[in-house]
C-alpha cells in the first residue's frame, strides 16, 4: 500500500473523530458555498458537478440537510459570501513537499495564517510551481471491499481508465483521470463508492522510517487541517504506517 494511500486511509478515521467536533461540517458548508460561487450560481447538483460531488460528501458526513440548504443560499442573493479557493504549494521538513488546498474570504489573512504556521513548525512556503510538478491532479474514488467485489474493481477501473490502484484492509482506492470526475456516477453506475473527489497524488516521495519525524509531519498536516480555511492537505511522503502513535 502506498504512503499515499496510507495517509488517505488515516485522514479518513481522523474525519470520523472530526465529526464529533463539527469541524468537518463546517469545512464541507463552505466547500458546497465555493462551488456554487464558481458554478456561476447554479445550485443545482444535477447541474453542477462540482457541487455534486461535496453534497454527496456532505450526506456520507451525516451533515443535516438543512446545513446544506444553508450553504448553497450563500452563495446567492445579496449576501453572498465572495469565497475563492487557494492552493499553496509548500515544503515541510525533512524534504517533503505539501499542496494545501483553502477556500477563504479574506487572501491575506489565510496566507498570513498558513504561512505563519509552516515557519513556526520548520516549513516554509514556497513559489507558485515549486511543489506541483511532484503532483498529479486527479480523481480518487474510494470503495469499501464489503460493497464491492475484485473482479468489480478491474471492471470499473478499465471503464474509467484509472491510473492506478491500491488497497488495504478495508478499502479500494481507485486513482482516475481528472477530466472523468464529472461522469464517476455514470461510469460507476451500480457499484456502491464510500466517496470520490479531487485528489493530488505524489509523483514521488520521501521516505521516513523513524517515528518522531513522521509523527512531525503529520502534526504539522493536522495542524494546517485545523485552520479555519484549510479544507485539505496533500504531502508526498511514505511511512510504515505501524509507527503511526495511535490515538
Amino acid at each position: 500500500m502506498s504512503g499515499h494511500s496510507k495517509w488517505a486511509n488515516i485522514k479518513r478515521k481522523k474525519e470520523a473523530n472530526d465529526k464529533v467536533k463539527g469541524s468537518v461540517f463546517s469545512k464541507l458548508s463552505r466547500l458546497i458555498t465555493l462551488a456554487v460561487v464558481e458554478g456561476g450560481g447554479m445550485a443545482d447538483p444535477d447541474l453542477n458537478v462540482k457541487l455534486r460531488l461535496m453534497v454527496e460528501k456532505a450526506k456520507a458526513a451525516n451533515m443535516p440537510k438543512e446545513n446544506i440548504k444553508r450553504a448553497i443560499e450563500k452563495a446567492s442573493g445579496p449576501n453572498k459570501q465572495l469565497i475563492k479557493e487557494i492552493i499553496y504549494e509548500a515544503f515541510a521538513p525533512l524534504q517533503v513537499s505539501l499542496m494545501i488546498l483553502a477556500t477563504s474570504d479574506n487572501l491575506n489573512r489565510t496566507f498570513s495564517e498558513v504561512r505563519n504556521l509552516l515557519e513556526m513548525n520548520g516549513g516554509k512556503m514556497g513559489n507558485q510551481g515549486s511543489v506541483a510538478y511532484l503532483f498529479q491532479k486527479c480523481g480518487l474514488v474510494i470503495f469499501k471491499k464489503s460493497d464491492v467485489s475484485e473482479e468489480n474493481i478491474f471492471n470499473f477501473s478499465d471503464r474509467i481508465g484509472a491510473l492506478d490502484i491500491d488497497q488495504n484492509s478495508e478499502y479500494f482506492f481507485v486513482y482516475f483521470p481528472f477530466e472523468k470526475l464529472g461522469k464517476i456516477k455514470e461510469i460507476a453506475g451500480e457499484l456502491k463508492y464510500e466517496s470520490a473527489e479531487i485528489d493530488y497524488k505524489p509523483l514521488t516521495t520521501v521516505a521516513i522510517n523513524e517515528e518522531s519525524q513522521v509523527q512531525r509531519i503529520i502534526n504539522l498536516i493536522d495542524s494546517l487541517e485545523a485552520l479555519d480555511d484549510v479544507h485539505k492537505v496533500f504531502a508526498n511522503f511514505d511511512f510504515n504506517e505501524n509507527t503511526i502513535t495511535k490515538d
